[in-house]
């Protein structure tokens, strides 16, 4: 209700709150896709990615010498850097045909089905399907040994995990606005403590799969150092995991509370790719990010000064009236971004 009232009334809103830096909340679908294709002038790099509290940011600014990022991948980073390294692996990617990423995947799929048949005729799908599958695919695109997957999935768990600590641990994070660095520096560090000797092992004996691509990198000319890489396998396993588990679980949920969109697909799979699409605008699994702008820049009307701070609210534009048809209704084919 909150978004209907801003794209409304105020699609691009500047907010400021006790503790953060002020930013704009970018609420319709059209501005969102403005800002995101202008590469040149909406930036990644020069403030956190992700709202952060002000404490926050300088605790990482401290523990970095001055980046406002405690890791640094695709997300954090503008051209010339981002095209190159995104060309680490989309040269493995156009090695592999599409049949056998296929096929790889397809199988994957097929025994998580058959275990989940084995518990009987019920399971917890979010615990027994959803987070395990997507987990399963990256780390065997990644080349990750199949006995580290719960280490794997606790560390992504720990990543990501809420604000929902147990009640003594909330009211000490309550009083910790940085608590965010520190468990980012802290998750950092336990995928560094992983990743580290696998990238060692995978630069003396090279073997097939991303991290081994990831590891004997070169970008300009220069081999990727190990921060970079360690951040770089970071971002795929995660990026590769929680976002796709969530739309998954959302898609059940979906379904289930609309019989008639799980029967329509049912009988139709050609609709598949239709029910991925609505479960990723239904779910938003990734609800913001944020954009620094380069330059002094009009928006929607409104005069935007460089430096200033935007927040793309997926979560919104997801739901514009504007772009969707009936967007609050989960309803596979739906009209997609019309504006």
């Amino acid at each position: 209700a909150g978004f209907r009232w801003l794209r409304s009334n105020k699609p691009l809103g500047w907010l400021e709150m006790d503790g953060f830096d002020p930013f704009w909340a970018v609420t319709r679908y059209a501005d969102i896709v403005e800002v995101s294709r202008r590469h040149d002038l909406f930036r990644n790099g020069d403030r956190a990615s992700t709202l952060v509290p002000k404490a926050a940011d300088r605790l990482a600014r401290s523990l970095t010498g001055g980046s406002p990022h405690l890791m640094r991948t695709l997300l954090q980073m503008d051209a010339p850097d981002h095209s190159q390294y995104r060309q680490v692996t989309q040269r493995w990617f156009a090695r592999q045909s599409v049949a056998m990423l296929e096929d790889r995947v397809r199988a994957i799929a097929r025994d998580l089905v058959d275990e989940t048949i084995k518990r009987g005729e019920t399971c917890e799908f979010v615990h027994d399907v959803a987070q395990l599958y997507p987990l399963r695919v990256t780390m065997t695109m990644l080349g990750l040994p199949a006995e580290d997957e719960a280490h794997l999935l606790s560390l992504i768990q720990g990543l990501f995990r809420s604000q929902d600590d147990p009640p003594a641990r909330a009211r000490w994070a309550s009083r910790d606005p940085a608590r965010h660095a520190r468990r980012l520096r802290d998750a950092v560090a336990d995928f560094d403590s992983y990743f580290a000797p696998l990238i060692e092992q995978a630069r003396r004996s090279p073997r097939d799969g991303l991290i081994s691509v990831i590891a004997n990198a070169t970008v300009d000319g220069e081999p990727i150092d190990r921060f970079e890489a360690v951040s770089y396998l970071m971002v795929l396993l995660t990026a590769g995991h929680h976002p796709v588990g969530s739309a998954i679980s959302g898609a059940i949920w979906a379904m289930c509370e609309n019989p008639g969109e799980f029967r329509k697909v049912k009988s139709d799979l050609r609709l598949v790719p239709d029910l991925v699409e609505e479960a990723v605008r239904w779910t938003a699994p990734v609800q913001h990010v944020m954009r620094t702008a380069r330059e002094n820049v009009v928006l929607d009307g409104r005069q935007i000064a460089a430096g200033d701070w935007l927040m793309l609210c997926y979560l919104s534009g997801n739901r514009d009236e504007q772009a969707f048809d009936s967007p609050d209704y989960f309803r596979i084919g739906h009209d997609r971004g019309r504006n």
